[in-house]
């Protein structure tokens, strides 16, 4: 299927989503909670782009908008840019110190006035984007929830005390866009959302690297009792290895 993104042609398979198409093709579109490995957030609308379709031109966000006939899309018109910009803004404001938010603050010419005049928390990371509770859903363990409402709203675990379900596995904050989700490896301890943990060490190269209940956890959800604890840089070298042999027996 054919579809026209800012005046140039494209091939896009039905029912793919438009910000696939422009990733594939190296077009920029700005996004702050979309992950290849969780689809279908949509929550900070910044990838937000103009679709015209039958001759009616409707606002969309481009990770969530299937492509299913020949439409044009504009991901750079006065309209998406202003509307950017007024998005920025506000996240901004959320998060006025955070370094990607200042990044794209300068990239879209959002001034420091237009910050000011909101009740901006220095400290603030987070911008809400929903990102890291999906992850942890996703993992099973639901430890981390979006809890309150309106300017009071934050992520959190149940009564801000370390959560029993939490395993340590750091998905929260490997997902987390801005950076907001602090997680230390110190030694053979792991630190986050206020609870520690001890890392298991790799039998092959002695790195610690995984939370114990981490691993223990998906063992039994692999249902393997005799899983060795092997970092994935020595799982990659196992497998170029056992590769490498391959080839060598057909010489």
């Amino acid at each position: 299927m054919k579809i026209m993104i800012d005046g140039k042609q494209y091939e896009a398979e039905y029912g793919e989503y438009i910000l696939s198409v422009c990733k594939r093709n190296n077009i920029y579109i700005p996004t702050l909670c979309h992950s290849d490995a969780l689809p279908g957030q949509g929550s900070c609308r910044l990838c937000i782009v103009e679709v015209i379709e039958r001759g009616r031109a409707k606002v969309v966000t481009s990770c969530l908008f299937p492509i299913t006939s020949e439409v044009e899309v504009l991901t750079k018109s006065e309209k998406i840019m202003s509307m950017r910009k007024t998005i920025i803004t506000l996240l901004t404001a959320r998060a006025p110190k955070n370094k990607y938010m200042i990044k794209l603050k300068e990239e879209y010419g959002v001034l420091d006035e237009e910050i000011e005049r909101f009740n901006v928390d220095d400290a603030e990371q987070c911008i809400l984007c929903g990102l890291c509770v999906k992850a942890c859903d996703e993992v099973g363990t639901s430890a981390i929830s979006t809890i309150n409402r309106g300017i009071t709203k934050r992520i959190s675990t149940p009564y801000d005390e370390p959560s029993k379900s939490c395993i340590g596995c750091g998905a929260c904050s490997f997902v987390c866009p801005t950076g907001a989700i602090k997680m230390v490896d110190t030694g053979d301890k792991r630190s986050i959302w206020g609870k520690t943990f001890q890392l298991l060490k790799c039998k092959g190269c002695g790195k610690y690297f995984v939370a114990k209940e981490q691993f223990d956890y998906t063992t039994k959800k692999l249902n393997e009792s005799d899983r060795d604890i092997i970092c994935e840089d020595c799982k990659k070298k196992m497998v170029a290895e056992k590769f490498k042999d391959v080839f060598e027996n057909f010489r």
